[in-house]
């Protein structure tokens, strides 16, 4: 097991205030309603909610953002919203958490990306998406690299995070790319199916087991099978470092010219696995831009991962809590 020292840790906890990094991908808004069911629809065989409660939280690339924000970092997200209620409802979530909306564009042709979430006693009912799946037109595409030019030399870092939600087009993905290493800036990428390969020359390419399934149309079966894809991606992409995530066998590292390193699950007890890739990518951004080398900061991001994971509900990390129970484990 990699360890740190507490006199590391507190170094590197240190360093996260005031890094700038930008988050450019899909933005979301999650509706949640609570409520009962004591009766069933005369209309049609289904129980009928009523609802208690209704709150709205940030979703996809939004709440990377959001665990920006508690990891004590500048973050600046960069998307698209649409012009509609749910629009005005995920700008004054901004407003209110304290997160600068200048790089969100609004787009009237299509609307704001929502999920909207049904649940009485305890029960998940329904799930209501809201989206539109198709490319940003060009013109969005020019803002949205706009927003990011105009911002690239206060950055210390690049996070892309792909939903294929069309805001990460293409031809985007590669200029964007492109201007952050002329910039030296970090970049990493949280990616889904569709592009997954145009994503090259970053920092770390940070796919989940699915996703890596998916885009070589295998299944990953034993780590042999891992270390197979995991190289076939580094060397593909070109990428620094390749950063696996497997579920509850916790991460796979590839780079530094070394073999396969594995880092083991960190959740003591899974609640909800919702958003725990948001909280990675963002802790291993964050760690990297504070000067923790590419071990220590996928040991962080791993147990900021399995931390989130103990947790209902979408919910980002606090830095407080990440450092206090790392340094703990570090003191065993």
């Amino acid at each position: 097991m990699l360890k740190i020292s507490v006199e590391r840790l507190n170094e590197i906890k240190k360093s996260f205030e005031g890094k700038r990094i930008a988050v450019i991908g899909d933005m979301m808004l999650d509706s949640y309603f609570w409520g009962d069911v004591r009766r069933i629809s005369p209309e049609a065989p289904v129980p009928v909610v009523e609802i208690d409660n209704e709150f709205y939280r940030f979703g996809g690339a939004a709440n990377v953002a959001l665990n920006l924000l508690k990891l004590k970092t500048n973050p600046l997200p960069i998307g698209v919203i649409g012009k509609d209620n749910e629009g005005k409802i995920f700008n004054s979530l901004m407003e209110e958490a304290g997160i600068p909306s200048h790089g969100i564009i609004i787009d009237d042709s299509r609307p704001t990306t929502s999920k909207t979430r049904v649940i009485a006693d305890n029960q998940h009912v329904v799930r209501i998406d809201r989206e539109s799946k198709a490319n940003v037109n060009e013109d969005i595409e020019r803002k949205i690299f706009e927003a990011f030019k105009n911002n690239v030399h206060n950055l210390d870092a690049l996070i892309l995070q792909d939903y294929n939600k069309g805001v990460l087009t293409k031809n985007l993905i590669g200029k964007i790319i492109e201007l952050a290493n002329e910039n030296n800036l970090i970049v990493t990428v949280d990616p889904k199916f569709l592009n997954f390969f145009e994503y090259k020359n970053v920092t770390v390419f940070k796919p989940n087991k699915k996703e890596t399934e998916d885009a070589f149309g295998v299944k990953i079966g034993d780590e042999n099978d891992v270390a197979r894809y995991g190289k076939e991606l580094l060397k593909r992409l070109n990428a620094k470092y390749v950063l696996l995530t497997l579920g509850e066998k916790g991460i796979a590292l590839f780079g530094d010219g070394e073999g396969i390193k594995q880092i083991p699950t960190k959740a003591r007890s899974v609640a909800d696995v919702s958003g725990a890739g948001d909280t990675v990518i963002s802790t291993l951004t964050v760690a990297l831009t504070a000067g923790a080398d590419i071990y220590e900061a996928a040991y962080l991001a791993n147990y900021a991962g399995g931390l989130v994971c103990e947790e209902v509900g979408i919910v980002p990390i606090e830095i407080d809590k990440l450092f206090n129970v790392v340094t703990e484990e570090m003191k065993k």
